[in-house]
């Protein structure tokens, strides 16, 4: 009975990576541009080591890979706010320095005019930072272009190109969620070449997460029952056992 109650034991301790990931898309349900990962899958590993070869055990086998279905888009009258459509994504600069890419979109101006957005990131052009000049205003176009005015000046002065969003297509290939939250392609950091499909976003918006609170409350509740019936196999194996030893014992 052993190797079921170990076995037991081994499939609650790795299904606690897939209700980790959950927990966390839970709690991300709210936040902009926040996107879902494919779902943990095990995997029967066989057991080396002394005891019987036919022991084997559960393994979890997490994945990274983030899913670009499209989230609530969300109106919000800002003109640097941006909603990327399709599997666009944009590029920012990661806390290491590294190219990464995303799909927050509520952009601003720093202190110092670069382009930012809500988790400050630098918000990366085709030519490097995009920087506001001081006191301008901003608004930026379906091709990703990001177009300054002076308010001081009046309607009648036409707006300057400050820069053209780091944009890339992402559907010809696989993004990988990095431990920062931001996204690479799977062969590790850097750019890539934009894929087949259009490249736009919608301004004055932002788009939301693409996590279902229903979807990711039901999917917990399975894992809880799961964890329940896990844990009456090893009551069971261990009553067994006890039942099995009570028999051998001398009358």
């Amino acid at each position: 009975m052993d190797r079921l109650a170990f076995t037991a034991a081994q499939g609650i301790t790795e299904k606690a990576v897939a209700r980790q990931l959950m927990n966390n898309e839970l709690a991300n349900v709210s936040t902009v541009g926040f996107k879902r990962s494919y779902d943990t899958a095990l995997k029967a590993i066989k057991v080396e080591g002394g005891g019987f070869d036919t022991r084997f055990q559960p393994h979890a086998m997490p994945t990274e890979r983030v899913m670009l279905d499209a989230g609530q888009v969300i109106a919000t009258g800002r003109k640097s706010d941006i909603a990327m459509m399709g599997m666009t994504v944009m590029g920012v600069e990661a806390p290491n320095g590294d190219l990464a890419f995303t799909r927050r979109g509520d952009l601003r101006p720093d202190a110092q005019g670069t382009l930012v957005n809500g988790q400050g990131h630098i918000v990366q052009g085709e030519g490097g930072p995009i920087v506001v000049p001081p006191g301008f205003q901003i608004f930026i176009t379906k091709d990703g272009g990001v177009y300054a005015t002076d308010p001081v000046q009046g309607a009648g002065v036409p707006p300057v190109l400050v820069g053209q969003l780091l944009l890339r297509d992402a559907s010809n290939i696989q993004l990988n969620r990095r431990e920062d939250g931001l996204f690479e392609p799977v062969e590790g950091a850097g750019d890539f070449a934009s894929g087949d499909q259009p490249i736009s976003v919608m301004p004055e918006a932002v788009e939301g997460s693409n996590v279902s609170a229903v979807e990711v409350m039901t999917r917990l509740i399975d894992h809880s029952r799961s964890f329940e019936a896990a844990m009456n196999v090893i009551k069971e194996a261990k009553s067994i056992d006890e039942n099995g030893s009570s028999m051998m014992r001398a009358s």
